[in-house]
């Protein structure tokens, strides 16, 4: 029976600050925050346990760096894919590009993801676009199908509150661990 374990991102700093004022920072694809980091860190001594044979990580900073600090220390693949990205509704939705992950992160792969692999509308004259409704839902379910088929059977994937939310109807906190089960 597939096994998989949703785990939201950590608090990062468009977290912090928007919580705080209610204000979009303007802070793009925003990192994790010290507090973010330990919340990582307290859910890699939750999952010590969790029998996983693959992470599945969003390509936003914050989902990479959760998933690291849970996952890292561990002989597992990690595999980035942009199929359970944030809905871009919001400056730290906006990703970066590959090569610029790569700087970052060098040894995980991002050879396979466009650039930019975001939403994004090419004539657009503002810095991003929200994400129009019907298109975010198209990709949520393309990515619950995704992962139903998927040929591995312990799975953790590390992505977003908009994004797991329209997956399973629950709003999740940072660094909230959640077992799912897709429904084809």
């Amino acid at each position: 029976m597939k096994s998989i374990v949703l785990i939201r991102h950590g608090q990062s700093t468009f977290n912090a600050h928007y919580e705080a004022t209610g204000e979009d920072p303007g802070h793009y694809d925003a990192r994790l925050t010290e507090l973010g980091q330990r919340q990582a860190e307290a859910a890699r001594v939750q999952l010590a346990d969790e029998a996983i044979d693959l992470v599945i990580a969003s390509p936003l900073t914050r989902a990479i760096q959760t998933g690291l600090a849970i996952f890292g220390h561990r002989s597992l693949p990690f595999h980035v894919t942009c199929k359970h990205r944030e809905r871009l509704e919001s400056t730290c939705d906006v990703g970066r590009p590959p090569v610029e992950l790569k700087q970052d992160f060098p040894h995980l792969d991002f050879d396979h993801l466009d650039d930019p692999w975001w939403h994004h509308e090419p004539t657009a004259k503002t810095p991003f676009t929200v994400e129009p409704l019907p298109v975010f839902e198209q990709r949520v379910s393309a990515f619950r199908e995704w992962l139903a088929g998927h040929e591995t059977q312990r799975i953790a994937v590390i992505g977003h509150g908009t994004f797991f939310h329209a997956l399973t109807g629950h709003w999740m906190q940072n660094c909230e661990v959640q077992r799912w089960q897709p429904v084809r």
